[in-house]
């Protein structure tokens, strides 16, 4: 198959996969109303379920059992496309790969799809071996979804050769430590996300409606934490692997160039959400927006250096 003809193809898996995601979304959505507790239900959200109920499962307070079935079925329909999705994007993400003879990572949109398809394998293989991650499964396709709309729309680049600078198989071992680190910051401004929702539900005491129907905000607050305390050696790695490809390119470990500076300022904040758990014993809100902050840079670091600076890193394509 023809250079063109792989690019094309690895184009209309990318489609593929956003239509997938956009079906998963609306079905797990229709997942997190069935779940809603309806005013009026008991204040006990112990039992409020948070992934597919067993058999013999308890059935939350306040929702009626045929409830839980239908959220049941909705959060299956949605997982099962959600998989379907998270296949095409990764085969668009290798298509790209051989149309280009090498990763597909060198430029935003090749970044964007990559990151997209490993948060989505991230979220599938977790919320596996721990169902109560289910609950953040609307959050983060949607998240994915605007994503590689954003990528299909404003990121796009033909395929084309590298750039000196990255002719290097620390191409390869940078990025994907970066990528990995940026799928698991993902599900971990989520779990943030939920904890501010369910910690206000449950201090203003209005435990119905989506609030309602989250786990207790403590689980979330622990949840963010987790996770971010695995991503955080990954990112340390990417920041050091960087700076010894930076000597290995332009002879210096570190020039202070806007992206170097960004990814810095990332490990610091995500730094200070960990030494803030740890140290001084912070929990919940507090918590969860320096979580939302650090990930905010990172976000900013993968996007709005390339597109807002000038610098050595300016191979975005754009």
């Amino acid at each position: 198959m023809s250079t063109e003809a792989l690019a094309q193809l690895s184009d209309n898996l990318v489609y593929g996969a956003m239509a997938a995601f956009a079906v998963a979304m609306v079905a797990l959505a229709a997942e997190a109303a069935s779940r809603r507790v309806p005013a009026g239900a008991p204040a006990d959200r112990s039992l409020v379920a948070t992934g597919a109920t067993a058999p013999n499962a308890q059935i939350p307070p306040g929702v009626p059992p045929e409830a839980v079935g239908r959220a049941d079925r909705y959060g299956r329909v949605g997982t099962s496309v959600l998989v379907l999705g998270t296949v095409l994007l990764g085969l668009g993400v290798l298509t790209r790969g051989l149309a280009a003879e090498r990763v597909p990572w060198s430029n935003m949109y090749g970044f964007a799809i990559s990151g997209t398809f490993v948060v989505a394998l991230v979220y599938l293989l977790a919320a596996r071996r721990q169902p109560e991650l289910r609950v953040l499964g609307v959050w983060v396709v949607a998240t994915l979804l605007l994503t590689l709309g954003l990528a299909v729309t404003v990121l796009y680049v033909p395929v084309g050769p590298l750039v000196p600078s990255l002719q290097s198989y620390w191409l390869v071992i940078h990025v994907a430590a970066a990528t990995v680190a940026a799928a698991v910051f993902t599900i971990a401004m989520v779990a943030s996300a939920l904890q501010i929702v369910a910690e206000r539900a449950e201090r203003s005491g209005r435990r119905t409606g989506y609030a309602g129907a989250l786990p207790p905000a403590e689980r979330l607050d622990a949840l963010a934490y987790r996770v971010t305390a695995f991503g955080f050696p990954l990112w340390t790695f990417a920041v050091v692997a960087g700076a010894i490809w930076a000597e290995a390119s332009w002879g210096r470990y570190w020039g202070w160039d806007p992206k170097e500076v960004w990814s810095l300022v990332t490990w610091l904040v995500y730094a200070a959400y960990l030494h803030a758990r740890t140290t001084a014993g912070w929990r919940g809100r507090r918590a969860s927006v320096v979580g939302l902050v650090a990930y905010a840079s990172l976000i900013f670091n993968f996007f709005g250096v390339n597109i807002l600076f000038e610098g050595l890193h300016s191979y975005g394509g754009l």
